[in-house]
């Protein structure tokens, strides 16, 4: 008997940097912060599409074109959106894969970030500033789940690559990418510390 497994999704997770992480997320707090109590369109754009947190998305979406601390974020960032572009057997040549927005992520808690995806975009993913002891993860969803008709129920310890749903761990200091098309969440935040994170688009030109 032979059972293949077809069609992966695949999702990557590693530390940004070996060491001096810390130093460096401090920067981009402090910087989170600042941009918040300053971007009153921010924070006008989020009062009804983020409710109760703060996004820049509505307001300042490049970032990286703004702080050179970001801009650095950027080129940090770099290196891992290659590597996971080679697993995903990319045939990239003759176009660049760059950054092309980057914004700010503020949810205190029961803040929650509804189920989306990244249009026009190639790879999408999230850096992480701040995650106090009990923040949400981020829940991804299988691209096939409209698909699946008649199917069963998952057993409860069924296999992470056969449930119709996983939450990834999340922990400052770590990047998460993943191919723009597949659908993602952030659930109620339920602790009262405030989760901060920073997130962004690599496309293809």
């Amino acid at each position: 008997m032979t059972v293949l497994s077809l069609f992966p999704t695949r999702v990557y997770t590693a530390k940004l940097q070996a060491s001096g992480w810390e130093a460096f997320n401090g920067r981009l707090l402090r910087e989170c912060e600042q941009y918040r109590a300053d971007d009153v369109a921010g924070r006008a754009w989020s009062k009804g599409r983020y409710p109760g947190g703060y996004t820049s998305y509505g307001s300042l979406n490049r970032m990286h074109t703004l702080s050179p601390t970001f801009a650095k974020l950027g080129k940090k960032l770099q290196r891992h959106v290659l590597a996971y572009a080679r697993t995903l057997e990319y045939d990239l040549e003759g176009r660049d894969l760059s950054m092309t927005d980057c914004w700010i992520n503020m949810m205190p808690r029961g803040v929650t970030h509804g189920l989306h995806l990244h249009p026009l975009a190639t790879i999408s993913g999230t850096y992480y500033v701040r995650t106090p002891r009990g923040v949400p993860g981020l829940k991804l969803e299988d691209p096939r789940l409209d698909r699946y008709m008649a199917a069963p129920p998952r057993t409860a310890n069924a296999q992470p690559e056969n449930q119709p749903w996983v939450t990834m761990p999340v922990a400052a200091g770590t990047v998460l990418l993943f191919e723009s098309w597949l659908r993602h969440e952030v659930p109620p935040n339920p602790v009262p510390a405030e989760r901060v994170s920073i997130s962004f688009n690599f496309n293809w030109f």
